[in-house]
């Protein structure tokens, strides 16, 4: 077989694989790594330190619900300069610094 072949399959069976990821809701270890885009080492010090929501049922393997990860993710949003200004402007407008 030629070799683009060979790599291209091994793209199409990586995307499957990131599908089937997405799709699922409750994730294993090593689907929450590849999920987060996140090493192995840094996943475990994030549960070891309560910085992220998991589940323990059985007391050794760890999960994750897809739900809260995305939650986790879009936390502590940084607003735009621009919603920054607007919320600048109103603030003056509310206090009546700012006449229109």
């Amino acid at each position: 077989m030629d070799v683009n072949i060979i790599e291209r399959l091994d793209r199409i069976e990586k995307m499957l694989k990131i599908q089937q990821t997405i799709q699922k809701q409750v994730l294993n270890f090593n689907e929450t790594c590849t999920y987060l885009e996140l090493s192995h080492s840094h996943l475990y010090k994030l549960t070891s330190t309560g910085a992220i929501p998991y589940y323990k049922p059985n007391g050794k393997k760890l999960y994750f619900q897809r739900e809260e990860l995305d939650q986790w993710l879009l936390r502590n949003r940084n607003d735009s300069h621009y919603e920054v200004e607007q919320q600048a402007a109103n603030y003056l407008i509310s206090k009546g610094r700012i006449k229109l």
